[in-house]
């Protein structure tokens, strides 16, 4: 999985890079002359992951929101 995030300022960068210090996440920061590269390579694995959705989707392996209320309607009678 990848996540691009773009800081609004310095403490919020900060405290973003100690949490997933804190994690052992690895990560990849100020990306400087490769960010054109590194946002068309995250555009392109997203549009890759909405076509593979929307394949899905049209194949039939989705679930309705009317079964999905209907499954929580059977769980709050049996609590």
């Amino acid at each position: 999985m990848s996540v691009l995030v773009n800081t609004q300022n310095e403490q919020e960068e900060k405290v973003l890079l100690a949490f997933l210090d804190s994690l052992r996440y690895k990560y990849q920061s100020d990306v400087g002359d490769k960010a054109e590269q590194i946002n068309k390579a995250f555009l392109d694995q997203y549009n890759k992951e909405i076509d593979q959705a929307d394949a899905e989707i049209e194949a039939g392996n989705y679930v309705n929101h009317s079964d999905v209320e209907e499954l929580f309607k059977k769980r709050r009678k049996a609590l």
